[in-house]
């Protein structure tokens, strides 16, 4: 039985439009490969742009502890916040892992095993939210302390209201650097908000934090 001139050109559409579908199904799939692909390469540079900008804040912050010209108070009125932040962050962390007292004697020690240690690591991470902190504050603060940790004295509470009733005007008028700024101020925020350590006695042990 022959097939009738109609039924062939529908059989022979029919087939083209398969294939025509095959491929636009097979384009659709590359698409879908292409966006993974380019998605994938949007988060790789924004990744290396926050690093990037990171490493500039951090540049520019030690750049600004070099460059600033700070008075012999305001160096010993920071580096005393510093002292207290430094001091509640590592008991904090030790309030978590009683066991570790002796292995993690100074916050140093903490920050170095930290990335190869995951209880660390996460009563680490714990802390800094509880304290409002970021990792960069963190560091901003540790670089004031090493920068001046020779010739910076520590002044108790008392001390420091003779110097300064508004320490938080002091810190932004003193310090250009916006991280560092910041840092320092998140450092009073923290320990004028009810963070009562006492007054260090050991300075020697102190000095090693």
């Amino acid at each position: 039985m022959k097939m009738s001139r109609e039924t062939i050109s529908l059989c022979a559409l029919n087939k083209a439009l398969n294939r025509v579908e095959n491929k636009l199904q097979n384009i659709q799939a590359q698409f879908t490969v292409l966006d993974c692909s380019m998605q994938k390469l949007v988060e790789r540079f924004e990744f290396q742009s926050t690093t990037l900008d990171n490493q500039m804040d951090q540049n520019e912050m030690w750049a600004s502890l070099l460059e600033d010209r700070l008075t012999s108070v305001e160096i010993n009125l920071f580096y005393s916040f510093i002292c207290e932040t430094i001091h509640y962050l590592r008991c904090q962390v030790l309030e978590k892992l009683p066991d570790l007292v002796e292995a993690l004697p100074t916050l140093s020690s903490i920050l170095r095993k930290k990335n190869k240690n995951q209880r660390i690591r996460s009563a680490w991470e714990s802390v800094l939210e509880k304290s409002g902190l970021q990792e960069e504050n963190v560091k901003a603060l540790c670089a004031f302390f090493i920068v001046h940790s020779y010739d910076a004295s520590y002044c108790p509470v008392d001390q420091r209201q003779n110097y300064s009733n508004d320490i938080s005007s002091v810190i932004r008028n003193a310090v250009k650097n916006q991280l560092l700024q910041h840092s320092l101020l998140s450092a009073v925020c923290l320990v004028e908000n009810g963070k009562d350590w006492g007054i260090f006695q050991d300075q020697k042990a102190l000095s090693k934090k």
